[in-house]
């Protein structure tokens, strides 16, 4: 990337971000909007979406040159991930799922392995899954179930995970199995392996209905005596737990990218709409009321677009206050998506309400970013054990 020369904010985009951005916004505008309202309504996987996403080499922006990738970094990810998400929450994270499955790939895997699997991922060929909640394990990894024996050279995996985003339509999955259940320590009970979806024993039982995020398959995984090579899992036995945060605080963001991208959406419908809608003998957008919710939305939206992307600089950087800003990133944009969306819906009144306009979509979309990769609960305990740590 070469030396920022275009600001915006506290952060400072390079004109090739800035020109990945824009090619983006019009893929999304051109290509990926007209599509969204039947995404939703048919509750199906746009596979279409996905090789246009492959054709165009967005799936390459986090992978490195050498895989096929594009080199970038977590902010030019965001970026891409948020202009998808203004019009197609379920397209956006299609990209979003593909780089937290990859994550630990790249993170602890070893050159072979990565030669292995991330081309493919790369060029959207291939799509991976990020397996680490079961129904009795969401925000407490501690309480994972699911068994990992070795056998010889193998691992033979018995269990069950949930709400688990694309899994039914990925072509492996990065599972987090119990390898060693008499550690001392919970966090060292906990290995993370690559399977192949094709292996006998695996098995998806169903997929989840959903309030929003219709396009994207959630779905509740069983493995029943999976045979896996000793030599699909990624670092050593033991690392499944520091390897997992370690991916959110790269994914994490991804989350936030995809909240902001929905509000922006929302806010652009709002205002567009607010323009053109007559009463009391003038656009809508003339009454004060109006106008001061469409202020609070713009303000909003841009203030956790400035967090997110200052979030990536630091985490970038490698301050050590990677889970930190991960977590304010997440929490911020999560609920600024949540409040922005649902005065959306109060400019557009009745109509808001109706399936006429995309924003009633956008609410129910951005319910989700409160509560997958860790709930905004779980984000204010980060925040304030770091705020506590720094203060004593």
């Amino acid at each position: 990337m070469s030396t920022p020369t275009i600001p915006f904010g506290t952060a400072r985009l390079t004109e090739e971000q800035v020109l990945l951005r824009d090619a983006v916004a019009v893929l999304a505008d051109e290509r990926v909007a007209p599509r969204a309202a039947e995404i939703d309504t048919t509750a199906t996987w746009p596979d279409d979406l996905r090789r246009l996403l492959a054709e165009h080499d967005i799936f390459a922006i986090p992978f490195a040159e050498r895989h096929g990738g594009l080199g970038a970094d977590l902010l030019t990810l965001c970026l891409a991930v948020e202009q998808l998400s203004r019009h197609c929450a379920t397209t956006g994270l299609m990209l979003a799922v593909q780089a937290l499955g990859a994550m630990p790939i790249q993170a602890a895997g070893t050159p072979e392995q990565q030669d292995r699997w991330l081309p493919d991922l790369a060029a959207g060929r291939k799509l991976v899954a990020f397996a680490l909640t079961e129904a009795d394990a969401g925000s407490d990894p501690s309480g994972i179930r699911t068994r990992a024996e070795r056998d010889g050279d193998e691992y033979v995996i018995t269990g069950s995970k949930r709400f688990i985003s694309h899994a039914s339509v990925a072509d492996f999955v990065v599972v987090f199995a119990v390898t060693n259940p008499d550690a001392p320590k919970p966090s060292r009970r906990l290995s993370a392996i690559v399977v192949e979806t094709d292996r006998p024993g695996f098995r998806v039982e169903r997929l989840e209905h959903k309030m929003g995020l219709r396009g994207s398959p959630t779905a509740e995984l069983s493995f029943t005596g999976v045979r896996v090579p000793v030599t699909n899992r990624l670092g050593e036995e033991g690392e499944g737990f520091s390897l997992a945060m370690r991916t959110f605080e790269r994914s994490r963001p991804g989350i936030a990218a995809q909240a902001v991208g929905i509000a922006q959406g929302a806010l652009e419908v709002a205002a567009r709409y607010a323009g053109e809608r007559r009463q009391f003998g003038g656009p809508i957008g003339d009454l004060q009321m109006v106008q001061a919710l469409l202020a609070d939305m713009d303000a909003g939206v841009e203030a956790a677009r400035q967090l997110l992307y200052q979030a990536c600089a630091e985490i970038e950087a490698g301050t050590g206050e990677a889970a930190r800003w991960a977590a304010i990133a997440k929490l911020v944009a999560g609920d600024t998506a949540m409040r922005v969306t649902t005065d959306a819906v109060q400019v557009l009144g009745g109509y808001g309400y109706t399936a006429d306009y995309p924003v009633e979509r956008m609410m129910r979309d951005a319910k989700i970013t409160q509560l997958y990769e860790g709930t905004q609960q779980i984000q204010r305990l980060i925040v304030a054990r770091s705020l506590l740590a720094r203060s004593r």
